[in-house]
């Protein structure tokens, strides 16, 4: 803190949305990612919750947008406050602040707002699952966590195209290298050109996620990331069984102001109690069922033999083809979308959602 702040930050009043931000700090973080640092000319503080957002009101061509952006800053270190953001191919307000937003410039703002808080005890085990710029909450949250002190329980998992769009990285470690107790886990779809990469490669997916937070059942999990990569996490966590009424989650396209303004989430959860029924079209058997069985498991009961291997979704043996019917299927990269589009299904992860025909 600089001499010339503390007398002002002293006697000051908190942050209101009435005063505009004045940018002090521009950071490229990744390609096409930006993180803006604003403090508010005033001297005021900035009194918000870690997971909280901010709406910037950008004044582009053709009159003013506003564009809502999460906080990547911690309350903790209230002189300033930080947004990351990414600039994606139809961008207009990030683009903006890209190209426009430098040292001096103010900004209107709204807010602090939101609902995606770790709202549970200090102590709690955290699990933070990002993808992309979902990963600016997890650092807000973990930063506070560890500027209280101690020992926080955190298992911190960032998934992204290539190692350079892993943002934050080093500051994540340099946290992690002083408190033993925060675990980082990145995993990577591809490798970056003339360099080398030893993590975790591939799609995210439950074979990962058993490995890196082996107590998931214990912990408190928050996610936040395009909303196909959410719904894989929520499909692995409810085939773990893991109660989902402590996952939390929040959405790129519309952040939550209240709980009464949260989405419903229609996961597909298969019930032990409701009936399904496979017809094997080979052999002619029809079996039933619950949606709670497998097709593998269900084809074993039947005398069946449907080559199979690892029966976790990752080795591919017990391939088969959908006939008719519909499935539900979390894998782990044992089939492609191309196949799964051609009517092709992993039979060990998959449930039958009423009436099925397979070619077995």
């Amino acid at each position: 803190m600089s001499l010339d702040l503390v007398p002002r930050f002293v006697g000051a009043l908190p942050w209101r949305d009435t005063e505009p931000l004045e940018c002090v700090s521009v950071v490229p973080e990744a390609p096409d990612i930006v993180s803006f640092s604003f403090r508010a000319p005033s001297g005021a503080w900035f009194d918000y919750r870690p997971g909280q957002f901010l709406t910037l009101e950008l004044p582009v061509a053709g009159g003013p947008i506003h564009r809502t952006y999460t906080i990547s800053s911690s309350p903790s270190r209230p002189l300033s406050i930080s947004l990351t953001v990414k600039a994606q191919g139809a961008s207009i307000g990030t683009r903006w602040m890209l190209d426009n937003l430098r040292e001096g410039v103010t900004v209107k703002a709204i807010g602090p707002g939101g609902i995606f808080i770790p709202d549970v005890p200090a102590d709690r085990k955290l699990l933070l699952i990002s993808a992309g710029s979902g990963v600016t909450p997890m650092m807000a949250i973990t930063t506070y966590r560890w500027d209280l002190g101690g020992q926080p329980d955190i298992c911190f998992v960032q998934c992204a195209r290539r190692p350079s769009e892993l943002v934050f990285r080093k500051r994540l470690e340099h946290m992690a290298t002083r408190v033993p107790s925060i675990k980082l886990h990145f995993v990577v779809e591809q490798d970056d050109p003339h360099d080398v990469w030893t993590g975790y490669r591939g799609m995210f997916n439950q074979l990962m996620l058993g490995l890196m937070a082996p107590d998931y059942l214990d912990r408190e999990v928050y996610c936040c990331g395009p909303e196909p990569f959410m719904r894989a996490v929520r499909d692995m966590l409810i085939g773990f069984g893991y109660d989902m009424e402590h996952y939390h989650q929040e959405t790129f396209t519309a952040p939550v102001l209240t709980q009464a303004d949260a989405p419903v989430l229609d996961d597909v959860v298969p019930s032990a109690k409701v009936a399904s029924e496979i017809v094997f079209a080979v052999s002619g058997q029809s079996v039933t069922c619950t949606e709670a069985d497998t097709i593998l498991a269900i084809s074993r009961r039947a005398g069946l033999n449907i080559p199979s291997g690892c029966t976790f979704g990752v080795c591919g043996t017990c391939r088969t083809r959908k006939l008719s019917g519909e499935v539900h299927m979390v894998h782990n990269g044992g089939i492609t979308d191309e196949d799964i589009a051609d009517g092709w299904i992993l039979a060990c992860c998959s449930h039958p959602m009423g009436r099925v025909e397979i070619e077995a």
